[in-house]
C-alpha cells in the first residue's frame, strides 16, 4: 500500500515489562519528560517514541499485559491493542501464546483504522458516528489526581454529546483484577515455560537480571494455580458480555502519569513495585482477551500525558475502534 518501513524499535527485553527499560541498548526517552528523563512505558517503548517524537506516523507494537496501551498513555499516543486474533502473529517472537495481541500505536484513531485497514486487505473511509445514545460503563479506579481529573472532563465532553454514561463497577473487571491480586498471572505460567531452555543455558547470565528475576519467579509455581486461572478466565469472558451488555468500558489506562527514568534504574524494588502499579489496570483486559483504545485524555501540571482506555469483549474490535473514532471527535483538552 506504500507504507515504508523505517526500522526496528528498542523494546523492554522479551517484552518483558510494562516500563520499557533496557539495560542492554539503553531506555528511549519520553519526549515529553522536559523537566527530567521519563520513562516510555513499555514494552513497546521504542514504537511509542518514535511515534510521539514525530519520527513516524504509526508504529507496531505487542501488547501482552498492556505493552501498546501503557507506552500509548505515557506519550500522549492512540494505542489500540486489538483482539488476539485480530491480526496473524506469523513472524512474531512471543511472551504468552495465549494473551499475546498486536496492533499500532498512532497519533489518530484514523491512522489505527488505516492501518488495520490495510492489514486486512480492505480500503473504506471512516465517518465518526454521533455519540447520541451511545453507552459507556465509566468504572472509577484508584488514581493520581491528574489522571481522575482529565478522565472526568473527557466524561463531560461525552456526556455533552449526548454519550449515555453508567458511572459504576464493572463487577468483571473488579473480578478480574482480584483474581490476578490473588492467583497471580496466567502470562507468567507461559512465558516461564518459553524461556525455560534459556534460563537453564549458561546465556541466561546475559539477560537483563531484572527480566531474569521475573521469569524465574514462575519456576515453583503449582499447576494448580495454572488450571485455576485458565478455568476462571473462560468463565469470566462470558460474564463480561452479560456485564456490559453492549456498552463500552471505560477506566484510565493507567493510574499515574510517566516516572522519572533514574530512580528505576537505580533501585530493584522500586522498580517492580512501580513495574506492577503501572500494569495493574491494563492486564485485566489482556486476560479478558479485551481489544483496547488509548485515547490521550489530557495532561498534569508538569505537561505529561494522561490517558483514558475504552475496551470491549473479545471479537468486537470493529465496534469498539468506531466508538473511539467519536470519542476522539467529541474530545479536546
Amino acid at each position: 500500500a506504500g507504507m515504508v518501513s523505517v526500522g526496528k524499535t528498542n523494546l523492554s527485553e522479551l517484552a518483558y515489562s510494562g516500563l520499557g527499560l533496557n539495560p542492554h541498548f539503553g531506555t528511549p526517552h519520553n519526549p515529553h519528560g522536559t523537566d527530567q528523563p521519563r520513562i516510555p512505558g513499555g514494552s513497546s517503548s521504542g514504537s511509542a517514541v518514535a511515534v510521539a517524537a514525530g519520527s513516524v506516523p504509526i508504529a507496531m507494537g505487542t501488547d501482552t499485559a498492556g505493552s501498546i496501551r501503557i507506552p500509548s498513555a505515557f506519550n500522549g499516543l492512540v494505542g489500540y491493542r486489538g483482539s488476539s486474533r485480530r491480526y496473524s502473529r506469523d513472524g512474531v517472537f512471543p511472551l504468552a501464546h495465549t494473551l499475546d495481541s498486536l496492533g499500532p500505536l498512532t497519533r489518530s484513531v484514523r491512522d489505527a483504522l488505516a492501518i488495520d485497514d490495510l492489514l486486512h486487505g480492505r480500503t473504506q473511509t471512516h465517518t465518526a458516528r454521533s455519540l447520541k445514545g451511545q453507552r459507556f460503563v465509566l468504572a472509577q479506579q484508584d488514581v493520581e489526581p491528574a489522571v481522575r481529573n482529565n478522565l472526568l472532563r473527557a466524561v463531560e465532553q461525552l456526556k455533552a454529546h449526548g454519550a449515555l454514561i453508567e458511572e459504576r463497577e464493572c463487577p468483571t473487571f473488579q473480578a478480574t483484577l482480584d483474581l490476578i491480586k490473588h492467583h497471580g498471572w496466567l502470562g507468567s505460567f507461559e512465558a516461564f515455560a518459553l524461556h525455560e531452555a534459556l534460563l537453564d543455558s549458561p546465556d541466561a547470565e546475559q539477560l537483563d537480571p531484572r527480566v531474569r528475576r521475573r521469569l524465574e519467579a514462575a519456576r515453583t509455581l503449582p499447576a494448580s494455580q495454572l488450571l485455576h486461572l485458565v478455568d476462571a478466565r473462560r468463565r469470566l469472558q462470558q460474564q463480561l458480555v452479560d456485564d456490559l451488555d453492549g456498552a463500552i468500558l471505560i477506566i484510565p489506562t493507567v493510574a499515574h502519569v510517566a516516572p522519572a527514568l533514574a530512580p528505576l534504574e537505580a533501585d530493584d524494588d522500586l522498580f517492580v513495585n512501580t513495574n506492577l502499579a503501572t500494569l495493574r489496570l491494563t492486564m485485566p483486559g489482556s486476560l479478558l482477551d479485551m481489544p483496547g483504545v488509548n485515547l490521550p485524555s489530557g495532561r498534569d501540571a508538569l505537561g505529561l500525558p494522561t490517558g483514558l482506555l475504552l475496551s470491549a469483549p473479545s471479537g468486537e474490535d470493529a465496534r469498539l475502534l468506531r466508538a473511539a473514532l467519536s470519542v476522539e471527535t467529541a474530545l479536546t483538552f
